[in-house]
């Protein structure tokens, strides 16, 4: 038999977004539709992720598989001769436990791509029309999550970004809210709006506007434990003043007059 000739030469890690598969990048798209073999985090990705994959591929689901499992199925298809790519949720960079892939990966002298994506930070904040850095209310944007059974560095602590009154995108701690809207409480004013995501984009998913005051009572009520984001923003609602950028009395490069 031949050697079989696979469309990639590398095993390329894909955020796919949120999940609505209209957010998928184009580069994204075209390396789940050249794909002989997917695997994918099936507890944190929609199937309808997978619709434009080629007949005959294989899809290998991983929610109950572990490190070591997953890398073995990954480099036993590559060596085979596949197109291998492996989807995660969102933004690869983000929370998504790739390295550790990726170094077992690299001892076997397989090259990798990660392709980045849609996070659900950003689409919840569209969905609501929120810009999250607003001049003089906050220029900063924090991703974090409150701390669980994952290690939290202690400088780190809510407690200590919450500090900077800045945008706080709250992942992975809808188990933790209680604790988490009393160390907000003590930074930010009861009234402060709150946008909370549970599985942006999905079929089944949506985002409501509340105040910090009743995070953990909206999140009892609506019996959230995962798969939640909350945005926490002095600026959302907040419009006071125009920035700089369209000014018609600032100059920059490309407006001198």
């Amino acid at each position: 038999m031949g050697k079989i000739e696979r469309m990639d030469n590398k095993i390329s890690f894909i955020g796919v977004g949120p999940g609505d598969p209209e957010l998928l990048t184009l580069k994204a798209l075209k390396k789940i539709k050249i794909a002989d073999v997917i695997i994918w985090t099936d507890s944190l990705i929609p199937e309808r992720i997978l619709d434009s994959a080629k007949e005959g591929s294989e899809k290998i689901k991983t929610s109950s598989l572990n490190l070591e499992q997953i890398t073995s199925i990954m480099i036993e298809k590559f060596k085979a001769g596949k197109t291998v790519v492996r989807l995660h949720d969102g933004d690869p960079c983000l929370f998504g436990a790739i390295r550790e892939q990726i170094e077992i990966l690299k001892n076997e002298k397989i090259e990798i791509e990660v392709v980045p994506g849609v996070s659900a930070f950003q689409v919840a904040a569209a969905y609501h029309e929120a810009e999250l850095t607003i001049p003089d209310v906050t220029q900063t944007i924090i991703l974090t999550r409150a701390g669980g059974r994952t290690g939290m560095p202690e400088k780190e602590s809510l407690k200590d970004l919450a500090k900077h009154n800045s945008s706080i995108c709250l992942y992975l701690s809808a188990r933790h809210v209680k604790r988490s809207q009393e160390t907000l409480l003590e930074f930010y004013p009861p009234e402060t709006k709150v946008i909370v995501g549970f599985r942006v984009s999905w079929d089944d998913g949506w985002t409501s506007l509340i105040e910090l005051k009743d995070m953990e009572k909206f999140s009892i009520e609506k019996k959230l434990i995962r798969t939640t984001i909350y945005i926490i923003s002095p600026a959302i609602s907040n419009f006071q003043k125009r920035s700089n950028l369209y000014n018609p009395s600032y100059k920059h490069l490309f407006r001198n007059k």
